[in-house]
Formats: C-alpha cells, sequence, structure tokens
C-alpha cells in the first residue's frame, strides 16, 4: 500500500484500522482470568515473561489457597515462589507479590488505588500492569497497555517507529482517540496471536493487508 502523506490521510487509515480490529473483535477483554482488581493485578503480575494461558492455569489454585489481599500479605515470598514456580522469573514475581499486598494493606486499606500515580507505587505495578488493572478492572483511561505484541504490531502498521515501551505508548495516546485506548491494546493482542505473529505473520488471511506495507510482509 501507498504510504498516506497528508494528515487526513494518515487519520483515514487509522480509523480504517480501528474499524476492522471492532469487527474482529467487538467484545475482547483481557484474557487473564480474575474475579476482582487485586486477582488481575497479581495475575498481571505472573505474566511477566510468562504466555497468559500458563497463569490461567496456576491463579485458580493460587487464589483458592490465598483467597485475600492479608493471605498474600502473610506469607513468606520463598514459599510463595513454589507456588508461582511455573510462571518462571518467580523469585522475584513472589517479592512484587507479596510487597503489593503489604503496601496496599498498609498504604491503602486494602484496596486497589484508581489513581496511576498512586498504583505506581505498590511493588509489581510497572506503567503496564497499572494499564491494564485500571482500564481492565475499572474502565479507566489510564494510557495505553504496550506489551511484544502491541510493540510488534504498531510497528508493522507504522503507528510508531519506536521500541522502547514508553515511547509507543506516548506515540499511540497521541493519535488514538482516548475511548479506543483500552480496546485497542486487547485487540491488538489477540489480533497477535491470530494472525499477526512473530516470526511468519498470516499476511494472506490478514484484514489489514491492503493497509499494511511491513517490511516483513509475507507475499
Amino acid at each position: 500500500m501507498k504510504r498516506p502523506r497528508t494528515k487526513s490521510e494518515k487519520q483515514a487509515r487509522l480509523q480504517r484500522i480501528l474499524d476492522i480490529l471492532d469487527e474482529l473483535y467487538p467484545n475482547v477483554t483481557c484474557a487473564l482470568h480474575h474475579s476482582n482488581a487485586w486477582e488481575l493485578l497479581v495475575a498481571t503480575i505472573l505474566s511477566a515473561q510468562c504466555t497468559d494461558e500458563r497463569v490461567n492455569k496456576v491463579t485458580p489454585g493460587l487464589f483458592r489457597k490465598y483467597p485475600t489481599i492479608r493471605d498474600f500479605a502473610a506469607v513468606k515470598p520463598e514459599v510463595l515462589a513454589q507456588d508461582i514456580r511455573s510462571t518462571g522469573f518467580f523469585n522475584n514475581k513472589a517479592k512484587s507479590v507479596v510487597g503489593a499486598a503489604k503496601t496496599l494493606l498498609r498504604d491503602f486499606n486494602g484496596e486497589i488505588p484508581r489513581d496511576i500515580d498512586k498504583l505506581l507505587t505498590v511493588p509489581g505495578a510497572a506503567r503496564k500492569t497499572a494499564n491494564v488493572v485500571l482500564g481492565t478492572a475499572f474502565g479507566i483511561a489510564s494510557g495505553v497497555v504496550v506489551d511484544t505484541h502491541v510493540t510488534r504490531i504498531s510497528n508493522r502498521l507504522d503507528l510508531t517507529r519506536e521500541d522502547n515501551a514508553v515511547k509507543i505508548e506516548r506515540d499511540l495516546i497521541d493519535i488514538l482517540p482516548k475511548e479506543k485506548w483500552i480496546a485497542f491494546s486487547h485487540q491488538i493482542i489477540h489480533f497477535g496471536r491470530e494472525t499477526c505473529v512473530a516470526r511468519k505473520p498470516r499476511c494472506a488471511n490478514c484484514r489489514m493487508s491492503e493497509l499494511c506495507y511491513a517490511e516483513d510482509k509475507q507475499a
């Protein structure tokens, strides 16, 4: 496809991308299973360098064993690490989860803060995690979640030319309507798993093909 040059051409192309995502994934939501904001925070911490599928296998038993924030705050990190071992980087993740539980109890009465600056003070809640929790649990558009799928596909679709998550998020915030911030990431993640996969994108079956001029586009 010929690259759009004018602002109106770029906006029209972006709108078409958003329309296709809405058609493909109209009711998409976070793939991590959870029943409340705390469980989502834990699941998101565990999802770092791990598949959502693996996390969803671990968390049901984990939340039965530790049903409340106080239970997580009371467990020793080295004990929790064994419960989450299969998610990888389990020692660091255990410290983050226990630290998050203690911080929430001490500073926020055991509640997940609905302000991103406050949430970022919680161990394990870096910006990506905070955006996931605020967007999915509370419907608060605090920013755009940038994971490996969003990084890869946003570059392939020329929505950014950055490889740093903070800069990518800034670029996406600049061009996306705020009402799309939450859904966009979930839609792109599903699109990245089903069609625009990392090694061999399925371009022949891609609804975005006419809008894409990625260097690794498959014939």
